[in-house]
């Protein structure tokens, strides 16, 4: 019989704290290889090059950088003579690594290829799957509005170029929790899949999933023991119902020490996680809750916590 102390207490809840990683600095200038509708709200495009030789990804959140062509020109900043934009590029290495995504001016379509004025608009996007003998990366857009993502995606067709930096870290979630809880919207669905992918075979998952209709519910690839709840806007905007809220107030959590993660818009997001931690038990350092985008707003990313 082993015998517990405050040593063999402190090694438990040490060998499950997230931890962050911080990675080397890369550029790259990818090609667009494939277009793909995945469901009404959501495309997958998948990028290739050589630049892709050395690239990693062990997380399912981390933030790269798109750098988005002109689309008159067809030239990314990446890919003109003159002095680069600055774009920090780091290897992804955890399921909700993010990519940020620069985007051309939408009033003259130029993206810009020096320091100098106004920075374009950016977005955290989630490098969804990295084949490394393709070398390919796969990147899910949920089409919301018709913000720069939206427009990039709806038109992008092979051939076209786009820079690709960062992440600039990882915060790794180790896979030693007595299950897992994802919940999210739209936006959060490539971060869930790719977790549900790397969790090993019958690890209990609940996940509780926002979409638009039955028609955007995706199938999702994993070995995990999920149970899979959907709940619909049917045609209400995103972010303006309480579904997630309503649905986990009676949706039973995995037993045990379980570790959640939440995201989608941002008030909701803040919501989700006070009630876990409130009122079902969820330990706060166990439970990360992030706003993908604000309602209202442009552009938006925020981790919650106490």
């Amino acid at each position: 019989m082993t015998e517990t102390t405050s040593d063999t207490i402190a090694e438990t809840i040490d060998h499950r704290a997230p931890y962050r990683v911080r990675h080397e600095l890369h550029r790259r200038l990818l090609t667009v290889r494939q277009v793909q509708r995945l469901s009404p709200h959501m495309i997958r495009i998948t990028l290739g090059g050589d630049d892709l030789e050395g690239f990693t990804s062990l997380g399912f959140d981390d933030n790269v950088k798109l750098n988005f062509a002109d689309p008159a020109t067809g030239q990314t900043a990446l890919s003109t003579d003159g002095p680069r934009p600055p774009m920090r590029d780091y290897t992804p290495r955890h399921f909700d690594d993010h990519i940020k995504l620069i985007f051309a001016d939408p009033a003259t379509g130029a993206l810009p290829s020096t320091t100098d004025g106004p920075r374009p608009p950016m977005r955290d996007y989630t490098p969804r799957h990295f084949d490394a003998v393709a070398q390919t990366l796969e990147i899910d857009f949920a089409l919301h509005d018709a913000g720069p993502a939206t427009q990039w995606a709806e038109q992008a067709t092979p051939g076209q170029q786009i820079g690709v930096g960062g992440p600039r870290g990882s915060m790794v979630i180790p896979m030693a929790f007595d299950g897992y809880l994802l919940v999210g919207d739209d936006t959060a669905l490539p971060a869930i899949a790719r977790r549900l992918a790397e969790l090993p075979a019958d690890a209990p998952v609940v996940v509780l999933a926002e979409v638009d209709s039955p028609a955007d519910e995706l199938v999702f690839d994993t070995a995990a023991n999920v149970q899979l709840t959907w709940v619909h806007r049917r045609g209400a905007a995103p972010g303006t119902t309480m579904l997630l809220l309503d649905a986990i107030q009676t949706l039973a959590l995995p037993a045990g020490d379980f570790h959640a993660w939440v995201a989608c818009e941002t008030g909701a997001a803040k919501a989700l996680r006070a009630h876990l931690v409130a009122e079902r038990g969820a330990r706060p350092e166990w439970t990360k809750a992030a706003g993908y985008w604000r309602l209202g707003s442009a552009d938006s990313h925020d981790t919650h916590s106490d």
